[in-house]
């Protein structure tokens, strides 16, 4: 047995909409961007499609069915003992076109549901508003985040959630992992940017010119503005809640001692943590920001009153996802076709070894990422994302032996109490996908993260019925102990 993790120390899961719910056109919904993405593979990038190509597969429209299991699955977390469950609220059903006047009943009922049985279970809600679900009405009428009329739009969302759900939910996320709208990646699922020309393509389209680089930081920026309305309503309508920031947390290692590498990989931290970071912690852009415009042409538009929206609309706490590590190089014949992994985070670490998707396994650099973190903003701090994506087989007796996941979430928990013996103020560990469901990376099912297998393939095939693997004991065992146990 080791130490214990702090009193009320916040153990938990995370999931997102489009990823588990399904009833994707049920009882008003609307479709968002991701209704529009087909399924893939390692092998097969996911597309997206303007409209709905017969006879191709999309994975969002029925998910692992949360909408109409979650009873079930709720339970199963309770089982395990669950103090906090991360989850997100698709826009599009409460709004179905994003730009309505009014919300949609039945969504509010759905989530008010959700959250009221979380809650009988003792487990506290943890909300991201925009989880990679931007409206398909908006991104096709207005270029999505692009226009500044969807700050009006998410300002009206954020609104209605934070009303009608006082006292239900008292921690929330603006945003999801939106620092990857600073790259190509994340223009479709982060800003609702849709591709120019009218035709099928991969995501991660287009070339990063000055104009599309100038599309994506404006929306970025916009949606900056959108962020801080939305915690200073919130804090208004309910002074008990705490709004957060999530950043997909980049770790960049020099892959020599050069200085030219070494100074790369600061570079790279710094653009791709603390731009987004220092915005809506410290209300405000980093010094570093004018250079990274200028070397991009990005030529970003401010309001009057944008400064002082930001300055008065930071976040109570920071939040992020951390999977892996990765190496950069100030020599371009390093890459090559070794540049593969995790969308952006870079070269392979000869020390370290990757998971089947090629995402190095790397516990420690969470500990110096909670460091580097926490030493900068010194406001509280939460993981809401950590995980393995691995295969996994149901055996002839119905069990499913996953010592892989394991082995992976312990030293990562290992490296967790170190950086709080550091002097990080960590509040709290979701997991993600504590029940299997559908990766957004690459749309498929076969890359499982959960402590609950569900019975389902790529193809969409399956029963949909709940298993708990040996990772589901094994957890129920660390939140039990508060993390002294980890055997």
């Amino acid at each position: 047995m080791s130490k214990p993790f702090p009193d009320g120390f916040l153990w938990g899961g995370a999931t997102a909409a489009h990823q588990c719910e399904g009833a994707w056109n049920e009882d008003g919904k609307g479709p968002s961007v991701q209704d529009h993405i087909t399924a893939g593979d390692r092998q097969t990038p996911r597309r997206f499609t303007r409209t709905l190509e017969p006879g191709a597969y999309y994975p969002s429209h029925e998910a692992i069915d949360f909408y109409h299991r979650y009873k079930e699955d709720i339970a199963l977390f309770a089982e395990m003992g669950f103090k906090v469950f991360r989850m997100s609220i698709a826009w599009t059903r409460l709004f179905p076109s994003g730009d309505e006047t009014e919300p949609n009943r039945k969504g509010i009922e759905y989530y008010r549901s959700v959250f009221s049985e979380l809650r009988r279970h003792g487990i506290e809600p943890l909300v991201t508003l925009q989880h990679f679900d931007v409206p398909y009405g908006l991104a096709r009428q207005w270029d999505g985040w692009a226009d500044r009329r969807t700050i009006d739009c998410f300002v009206r969302y954020a609104t209605t959630c934070f009303t009608e759900f006082k006292g239900l939910v008292k921690y929330w996320l603006t945003f999801n992992e939106m620092n990857l709208l600073m790259h190509p990646f994340g223009a479709l699922i982060c800003g609702g940017l849709l591709p120019r020309e009218d035709t099928t393509v991969a995501m991660g389209w287009g070339r990063d010119t000055p104009e599309e680089a100038t599309r994506r930081f404006q929306a970025l920026h916009h949606q900056f503005i959108a962020s801080a309305k939305a915690v200073q309503i919130g804090h208004a309508v309910d002074p008990a809640n705490r709004i957060g920031c999530m950043i997909a947390a980049m770790v960049p290692y020099p892959r020599t001692c050069a200085p030219q590498d070494v100074l790369l990989a600061q570079r790279r931290l710094v653009e791709g943590n603390f731009y987004c970071g220092d915005v809506t912690v410290r209300g405000e852009y980093p010094a570093f920001a004018r250079r990274l415009w200028a070397e991009h042409g990005v030529d970003l538009h401010w309001e009057p009153g944008d400064a002082e929206t930001l300055k008065a609309g930071t976040v109570d706490f920071y939040s992020f996802s951390y999977y892996s590590s990765g190496c950069v190089s100030a020599d371009p014949e390093q890459y090559g076709e070794a540049h593969t992994g995790n969308m952006v985070m870079g070269l392979p670490n000869p020390y370290l070894k990757a998971s089947d998707w090629g995402w190095t396994i790397d516990p420690q650099g969470l500990r110096w990422y909670l460091n580097e973190v926490f030493n900068r903003y010194r406001v509280p701090v939460m993981i809401v994302e950590n995980g393995l994506g691995a295969e996994d087989k149901v055996e002839s007796d119905g069990s499913i032996h996953d010592p892989y996941r394991i082995e992976y979430l312990r030293e990562h928990i290992k490296a967790m109490r170190e950086a709080i013996e550091d002097g990080v103020d960590l509040i709290g560990y979701t997991t993600w996908g504590p029940i299997d469901l559908v990766s957004a990376s690459t749309g498929e099912m076969k890359k499982r993260y959960g402590f609950i297998y569900v019975d389902k393939d790529n193809q969409g095939r399956g029963t949909l019925e709940r298993r708990r693997k040996d990772s589901f004991y094994w957890y129920q065992k660390v939140i039990a102990s508060n993390g002294a146990d980890l055997s």
